[in-house]
């Protein structure tokens, strides 16, 4: 499967990163483009649960192609956040089953700086945007 637009400009940036430290950096560049949630859309019932921090996950359709907006209270995972959804914005729901979440990390350098509980947390939002979906 191709990757949209944004998603591709993204692997390209980082890419370009030789270690963790630029990795982290444009890391949160990329969670500062996040498209701020109004106080109203952080709310309980937009809440993701099981990641450490707090997530909120915003779906919104057309035509058949999904799009979602996220917010956290944790830089990095902003920025972890911007890029999962430049992966699976515009997709169908049926894209949406075949993306693979550790592959794309991978491929962006990102794997290894995963601790577990942000793994699982990652994960967990991934759960959201398919039952959303």
């Amino acid at each position: 499967m191709s990757l949209p637009g944004a998603a591709s400009e993204a692997l390209a940036d980082f890419s370009h990163c030789p270690g963790w430290e630029q990795r982290a950096r444009l890391l949160m560049q990329w969670g500062e483009r996040l498209a701020p949630l109004s106080e109203a859309e952080q709310c309980e019932g937009n809440r993701v649960h099981g990641c450490e921090s707090r997530v909120w996950l915003v779906a919104d359709g057309d035509d058949g192609l999904l799009s979602f907006r996220a917010s956290s209270d944790a830089r990095l995972l902003r920025g972890l956040l911007a890029l999962l959804l430049l992966r699976v914005n515009g997709l169908t729901a049926t894209e949406l089953a075949e993306v693979d979440v550790a592959d794309w990390f991978t491929q962006l350098g990102l794997s290894r700086q995963l601790s577990p509980s942000r793994s699982n947390g990652l994960n967990a939002v991934l759960q959201r945007i398919r039952e959303l979906a």
